[in-house]
């Protein structure tokens, strides 16, 4: 942890992350903006995942609710994404040796192998259950890994501001 913390200092010292650092309005900003487009991701993903849970939407194919909210999904995590790195580059080495950043970061990871293996696997024969429910065991299960995933995310990313400290 030492080497990455190390490796990672000279990012604070970016102009970038001198600006996200000092100006009044940078880290707020677009911490907010991170906070909405995370939520944002959360709730569009929901939607799907609770329609595959048999919870909502039931009159909906899994496709329709699919090829609706995706774009907002991804427009959503993108904003996300780049709002997260500016962000991170301000306080790097803080971030990487904080636990709820390490929590939230893994559990990241394991909601896009999760979607992965639902997209590559369960997804592929959407068009033998798309208007069924219950959806096949596997989409079950997927949307509820994905929620506790994604849940879990939004719980340490507001658990990250009160537990990061700066070195």
């Amino acid at each position: 942890m030492e080497k990455l913390i190390a490796w990672l200092k000279p990012l604070t010292d970016t102009p970038l992350a001198q600006w996200v650092q000092a100006d009044t309005y940078a880290f707020p900003g677009l911490e907010a903006v991170h906070v909405i487009s995370v939520m944002l991701v959360f709730g569009s993903i929901a939607m799907l995942d609770l329609r595959l849970l048999g919870l909502s939407s039931r009159g909906h194919s899994a496709t329709k609710i699919t090829h609706e909210v995706l774009p907002w999904t991804w427009a959503a995590f993108a904003v996300a994404a780049v709002t997260g790195a500016l962000l991170f580059v301000a306080q790097a080495p803080s971030y990487v040796a904080n636990r709820e950043f390490q929590i939230k970061m893994g559990l990241m990871v394991l909601a896009g192998i999760n979607l992965g293996v639902f997209h590559f696997m369960t997804w592929s024969s959407v068009r033998h259950w798309d208007n069924r429910l219950p959806t096949p065991a596997a989409a079950r299960v997927a949307a509820t890994i994905s929620l506790i995933c994604w849940t879990g995310v939004v719980i340490a990313g507001r658990w990250i501001g009160w537990t990061l400290t700066s070195h």
